[in-house]
C-alpha cells in the first residue's frame, strides 16, 4: 500500500459516520462513471468499423481536416 493510501484511510477512520457513508456513496459515484467512461469508448471503438464506410468519403473531407 503507498503512503498516499495509507494517509487516506488514516483520514477515513477519523471521520463521524455520516461523513463515512458521504465518502462512500462518492467513492460509489466516482466508480460509476469511471465504469460508463469505458462502457462509452468500447462502444465508439466497437462501431468504428460499421461507420468506416460513412465515415472516410471525400466529401467530409473537410471534417476530417478540423
Amino acid at each position: 500500500m503507498s503512503a498516499s493510501e495509507q494517509i487516506l484511510i488514516e483520514k477515513i477512520k477519523q471521520l463521524t459516520p455520516q461523513r463515512l457513508a458521504e465518502v462512500e456513496d462518492f467513492v460509489d459515484f466516482l466508480r460509476a462513471r469511471e465504469n460508463d467512461h469505458f462502457l462509452t469508448q468500447a462502444a465508439a471503438k466497437t462501431s468504428e468499423a460499421s461507420f468506416a464506410a460513412v465515415w472516410n468519403n471525400d466529401e467530409d473531407g473537410a471534417y476530417d481536416r478540423m
